[in-house]
């Protein structure tokens, strides 16, 4: 049978759906693209904003208006929180439970024709193992690492919709990453819904890990997805200091940049703490490129407060900032403060914070032309060979590179926010 699989959000969920796919493909079953008809559709969604709601429901009525005989496979975060609404339009619903047994699954609706729905309280979950050896549609590979959050920020819904926190084994974590440098991949990002709170469940941590995995033999580059600030330890910092195999790069929240805010938010740190600390990692990677996340319009947000943020962030000068308007989500604290902020005033702050980033990422790049810079290559579905740096640059080529090669470019211009490069002659196997 053929199987369309859509993912939606954050590289949890894209580990996941490679994972979903690896099970298909081992059980015979054909894997095509989103725009073909085709006799099964599985939607991993994502539920961290309003649009995300409106892009899970959007995928699974695409899937309904492709072939309305096919059996739909909804599962992931939105699922979690609104599998009462999705059942009616879907064969099988899941959340962020039992996606290791879709195969099973889909094999019982086949045989009983009947709807499935297993939702499960997360709270209390063993991790759900799960390991890939090969990554479909990927140069760099995903390695999941950890799952569920209890920090409980006010606006957000993922506590409820991931569960509680739970770490994969240790010994598991090193088995894969070292597999999948057997198999040739460079570069490995470790991934997770709060991925710095790794092992507190299992009486390890985020540092003990790391400071093994950089001895696997033949591991060129690790990039963590996302940590928080207060949870870079000094450990972390030693470590990143006498090892180039962790990246050059670290995405760091902030989410606001003025105190009152991030009282609000329930966040664990003030702007002192994380310009501070911002700077005790620019001590020992000057270079570093350092991303971050920022929502804007939380309620309560006065011009004073945006004037702050915006103080803030040109303090630090991050790299880029990936910004979100404040998404009001049930269940959550912030969604029952008052003074909530109006959608026009939301745009024009995102859009000021837009400018600063280009800004910011302009800066950034300029600072590196002429230079010699190490990446790994990557050709992608459009023919573009582009070479990803260790500090998160993407310098598009022209020579020919194979795909996951590591490669010497130059980097030579930047044209429309594009950085244009040159391969060099110093291939690494």
């Amino acid at each position: 049978m053929k199987v369309c699989v859509m993912s939606l959000g954050c590289k949890v969920n894209i580990y996941e759906s490679e994972y979903v796919i690896s099970l298909l493909k081992d059980n015979g079953f054909e894997i095509v693209n989103s725009d073909e008809k085709t006799d099964i559709y599985i939607i991993n969604t994502c539920s961290v904003t309003n649009e995300s709601d409106r892009k899970s429901r959007k995928l699974i009525h695409h899937a309904k208006k492709m072939n309305n005989d096919a059996i739909i496979v909804v599962m992931g975060c939105y699922s979690q929180i609104k599998h009462k609404d999705i059942i009616k339009d879907a064969s099988i619903v899941i959340g962020n439970k039992d996606k290791s047994l879709i195969v099973d699954l889909i094999n019982e609706y086949i045989m009983k024709k009947e709807k499935i729905e297993r939702i499960y309280d997360l709270r209390n979950q063993e991790f759900e193992q799960m390991e890939i050896k090969h990554f479909e549609n990927h140069t760099r590979a995903f390695v999941k690492i950890q799952d569920g959050c209890n920090a409980f920020c006010s606006y957000c819904i993922i506590p409820y919709t991931r569960g509680g926190i739970r770490s994969k084994n240790e010994d598991d974590v090193i088995r894969e990453v070292s597999n999948l440098v057997k198999e040739g991949y460079k570069e490995i990002v470790l991934t997770g819904i709060h991925t710095g709170k790794y092992g507190m469940d299992i009486d390890t941590n985020l540092e003990n890990l790391l400071r093994k995995l950089v001895k696997i033999p033949n591991l060129y580059r690790l990039r963590l997805s996302s940590i928080e600030i207060n949870e870079i330890t000094d450990g972390i910092l030693d470590l990143m200091q006498h090892s180039d195999i962790i990246a050059n790069h670290l995405h760091i929240p902030l989410q606001s940049g003025s105190d009152k805010i991030l009282k609000l938010m329930n966040r664990r740190y003030d702007k002192n703490y994380f310009i501070h600390r911002i700077e005790e990692i620019r001590k020992i990677r000057p270079d570093i490129s350092i991303t971050t996340d920022l929502i804007v319009g939380f309620p309560s947000e006065s011009e004073d407060d945006f004037k702050e943020t915006l103080d803030t962030i040109n303090k630090i000068g991050f790299t880029k900032i990936h910004t979100f308007p404040y998404s009001k989500r049930d269940n959550t604290k912030a969604a029952l403060m008052k003074e909530q902020i109006t959608g026009d005033i939301k745009k024009q702050r995102v859009h000021t914070v837009l400018q600063i980033s280009l800004n910011n990422e302009k800066k950034y790049y300029e600072q590196f032309i002429g230079k010699v810079l190490e990446g790994v290559s990557e050709i992608r579905k459009d023919g573009r060979k582009v070479v990803h740096t260790s500090n998160f640059i993407p310098i598009v080529v022209d020579e020919s590179v194979g795909n996951n090669e590591i490669v010497c470019v130059r980097l030579d211009r930047i044209e429309d926010g594009i950085v244009y490069g040159s391969v060099l002659n110093c291939v690494k196997v």
